[in-house]
């Protein structure tokens, strides 16, 4: 058995076990634009034989923590052929991954879960949640008197980039993107855009939109001030002529929207999205901003993580006063530590998705009051989201 890289001439190898695996088909001008597009030092594979048994994607992204981009690992297209289904191959190429990872420097790694459970047991845990709304015409925000101008189409990049940024970095986990990734995976032909110009002509909002059996599909809904988000709303308002309704998808946990409309009682689910993992504690947590708890500022923390065994044991946790970390990992056991969870658990507090009482509430967590409390302290309040797919 052999763990590599696919080489340039295994593009067929790969796409087939993902046609297969993922039950669709590329053909013609797609399947020779898929290989042009084909990096093969991003796929991983399992080789007994020489023949592919089972491959994922590892992408090299960035992810916003505290408004900063942080190396991210992006595993996609976890694929094996039925024959060698509960043989440990993904679990072997998972704990390679996650080696790799750690040798290039990625602190995180996300990934969209066929199952939550399975991967649960690699340390992946669910770090955000999406909400979707389905809002029919009559019940759509005010239209109002717009102090600017909203322009339809031919945006740069540059003009959506920057104001995805700002707002995208007031959340934990979401994509630093850059410009291959908004062609290649953000806007398309069949995606409309609009943009809303402040008086002075600054761009202050955007939104990206499909109209799909008379229904504004909205995959996008940005601003940065309440001025754009209502103009951007009576820009889709004034669609009421020609469509039933708008769905909102992937909208972040703390929007409140519904609160703000004429009347709120709209259709309305909560999707637990990606997973995330820390793939090294030491370089994750020193690079992180915290709170100055008060009192005793250091405490022992066990980590449990059995396919990264570089996180796995007791680790001092230090904050000085300025709340900067240090993190080191000293001899002893569980029985020496103030608290002990396992790599997600810890995952899902760093990146601010759970709170430190409430996961020992429930058993995700144990330490004594104390040292529950002095972390709950230490870690600042967050919000968590994503607006990409992968």
């Amino acid at each position: 058995m052999e763990i590599r890289q696919l080489h340039a001439d295994e593009f067929e190898a790969g796409l087939s076990l993902s046609e297969y695996a993922f039950q669709y088909k590329v053909s013609g001008e797609d399947r020779v634009q898929a290989r042009e597009k084909f990096k093969p030092e991003q796929m991983w594979g399992i080789f007994e034989g020489g023949i592919l048994g089972a491959e994922l994607t590892l992408l090299p992204l960035q992810a916003y923590i505290q408004g900063k981009p942080v190396p991210m690992g992006g595993i996609a297209g976890v694929a094996t052929w039925p024959e060698n289904r509960r043989q440990g191959y993904v679990a072997k190429l998972l704990t390679h991954t996650l080696q790799t990872m750690n040798e290039a420097g990625q602190q995180l790694s996300f990934l969209h879960p066929f199952l939550i459970p399975f991967y649960r047991k690699f340390g992946w845990e669910v770090y955000c949640e999406y909400k979707k709304y389905n809002i029919p015409v009559a019940k759509f925000p005010r239209k109002t008197e717009i102090q600017g101008t909203v322009k339809r189409g031919g945006a740069a990049i540059e003009i959506l980039q920057e104001l995805y940024s700002g707002f995208a970095a007031r959340y934990n986990g979401t994509l630093q993107r850059d410009e291959e990734w908004w062609k290649n995976r953000v806007l398309d032909e069949e995606t409309h855009q609009c943009v809303f110009y402040s008086e002075q002509g600054e761009p202050q909002g955007y939104v990206l939109y499909k109209i799909v059996n008379k229904e504004l599909v909205i995959d996008e809904f940005i601003f940065i001030n309440e001025a754009a988000r209502q103009g951007l709303w009576t820009f889709l308002a004034n669609h009421d002529s020609m469509i039933t309704g708008a769905q909102l998808k992937l909208v972040p946990l703390d929007d409140i929207l519904p609160y703000l409309l004429p009347d709120p009682r709209i259709p309305q689910e909560n999707h637990p999205y990606f997973m995330a993992r820390i793939v090294n504690a030491k370089a994750f947590v020193e690079q992180l901003s915290f709170n100055i708890p008060g009192g005793v500022r250091q405490k022992l923390i066990y980590i449990e993580d059995e396919y990264a065994p570089w996180n796995s044991g007791l680790w001092s946790w230090t904050a000085d006063r300025q709340g900067d970390t240090t993190f080191t990992q000293v001899p002893g056991e569980k029985s020496s530590a103030d608290l002990v969870c396992s790599i997600g658990t810890l995952t899902v507090l760093l990146m601010g998705y759970r709170r430190p009482v409430e996961l020992a509430r429930y058993g995700q967590i144990s330490g004594a009051p104390d040292a529950v409390e002095w972390l709950e302290q230490l870690i600042p309040p967050a919000e968590t989201a994503l607006f990409d797919f992968f």
